[in-house]
């Protein structure tokens, strides 16, 4: 699966910003996406992540509440929609896609950069 993520940007705390992650190729129920994060000096980390058709979505517990992971199958895309965000959520975000069962997240999407300013 080929994946493209966009919807980055710049904004202020308590704004809000959705990213998008257009995927190509093999999708199916037994496909999981998941959003990543990157902050400078840290380690990427999975923030959220669902299945492709829409269920088992589960959250970091630094964004449970203000984030929101989706899938629209007939897009064939995923979306982040995220709200209330805060300077601590200035980072490039990454999709990525693994298959259950084969592995860990093998597929990764171009990083998007978000920068919220206080």
């Amino acid at each position: 699966v080929q994946l493209q993520a966009s919807g980055g940007g710049s904004v202020q705390a308590g704004g809000s910003l959705r990213l998008s992650c257009a995927a190509a190729g093999r999708t199916s129920g037994d496909l999981f996406m998941g959003w990543f994060r990157q902050a400078p000096g840290k380690e990427r980390e999975l923030i959220a992540s669902i299945n492709w058709s829409g269920g088992s979505a589960s959250y970091d517990d630094s964004v449970k509440a203000r984030f929101t992971i989706s899938s629209d199958n007939a897009k064939n895309t995923v979306y982040l929609q995220m709200n209330s965000l805060k300077s601590d959520d200035t980072a490039v975000y990454y999709c990525a896609a693994r298959y259950a069962g084969l592995g860990g997240w093998r597929y990764w999407g171009q990083g998007t950069q978000v920068t919220v300013s206080s």
